[in-house]
C-alpha cells in the first residue's frame, strides 16, 4: 500500500493492515512516524520510503522481510535507487531470513540470526539437513530451519532447455497427483543446472524459489529409480533432489520431454 505524507494517520493504520508499506516521504518523517508501532523485525511490516520525485527507494524496516525486494522492484519498475543498508545484501552475501525463504522454512530459534548473519558476512556457512528422528542440541550461534507444508519439486533437465517446457512439465507432475502450484515450497536441482536460465525463468513464472544442491548432498539420498547422471557421478538429479529437502516422494520422477521430474513432501 502507497501512502504520502499529507495523510500521516493513515500511514500509521497501514502497519495493521497490510503486508508491505511504500510512504512517500522523507526518512526522518517515516520513522518519527511508524516508531510507535514497532516491535521487531520478525513481526513489523517491512516499510520502504521513497522521495516525491521518485529517485530514491529505501528500506526503513523489515529490510530482510520484504522491503528489500520491494525497494528491488520498486526499481525495475520505477527506476528508483534502491538504497539497500542491510550487510548482508550490501555485500552481495547470503542471510539467514533468506536462506530460510530460498527453503521454504522458517526460523525456530530467531536470536541466532544476529550471529549468523554476521557469519555469512565472513565465510560460506554450511547448511546441513538432518532427517529424524533425531535430537539435535545448539549453540546459540547455530540457526535451526523447520521446513514449511509444500511440496518440493525435483528437477532435471537437458541443456538449453525453454523455460516454457519446464513449466509445462512441473504442471503436468503436480496435476498427477492432484497438487497444484500454490503448494510448491521450492525447487530442486542439481549444482549445474545453475545457469540455466529456463530453469530460473520457469521458477520465477510459478512464483517460487530454486535450491541447487551440491553432489555430497545428491548422492546421500537413496532414489527409487536408476539415472542416466551416473555418468556424472551422481545417483541421479530429479528424485534425490526432492528426496534431500523432503520427507518422502509423492512421484517417483517421470520424464516429461527433455525434462525429468520427482515430487516429494
Amino acid at each position: 500500500m502507497i501512502y504520502r505524507k499529507d495523510h500521516p494517520e493513515e500511514t500509521l493504520e497501514s502497519l495493521e493492515k497490510f503486508d508491505l508499506v511504500v510512504a512517500v516521504m522523507a526518512v526522518g518523517i517515516v520513522v518519527r512516524m511508524i516508531s510507535p508501532a514497532l516491535k521487531n523485525k520478525w513481526t513489523d511490516v517491512p516499510v520502504v520510503a521513497v522521495d516525491a520525485s521518485l529517485r530514491c527507494a529505501v528500506p526503513v524496516v523489515g529490510g530482510h522481510h520484504g522491503a528489500n525486494d520491494l525497494a528491488y522492484h520498486l526499481s525495475e519498475k520505477l527506476g528508483t535507487y534502491p538504497a539497500i543498508t542491510t550487510a548482508t545484501d550490501a555485500a552481495d552475501r547470503p542471510s539467514l531470513e533468506g536462506t530460510a525463504k530460498k527453503f521454504g522454512a522458517f526460523v525456530v530459534n530467531r536470536d541466532s540470526s544476529k550471529d549468523v548473519n554476521l557469519a555469512f558476512l565472513r565465510e560460506d556457512v554450511p547448511i546441513i539437513r538432518l532427517k529424524g528422528p533425531k535430537v539435535v542440541l545448539v549453540d546459540d550461534d547455530v540457526a535451526v530451519l523447520k521446513s514449511r507444508e509444500g511440496v518440493v519439486v525435483g528437477l532435471g533437465a537437458r541443456r538449453g532447455i525453454e523455460p516454457s517446457e519446464v513449466a509445462e512439465a512441473v504442471a503436468s507432475a503436480l496435476k498427477s497427483t492432484g497438487r497444484s502450484a500454490e503448494e510448491i515450497r521450492v525447487i530442486a536441482t542439481a549444482w549445474i543446472k545453475k545457469d540455466e536460465i529456463g530453469i530460473t525463468k520457469a521458477a520465477e513464472k510459478l512464483g517460487c524459489e530454486v535450491v541447487y544442491l551440491g553432489k555430497e548432498i545428491l548422492n546421500a539420498q537413496s532414489p527409487t529409480t536408476e539415472s542416466r547422471a551416473s555418468s556424472l557421478g551422481l545417483v541421479g538429479v530429479a528424485e534425490p533432489a526432492a528426496l534431500a529437502l523432503s520427507e518422502r516422494l509423492i512421484m517417483p520422477k517421470r520424464i516429461y520431454g527433455r525434462v525429468t521430474v520427482a515430487l516429494g513432501e
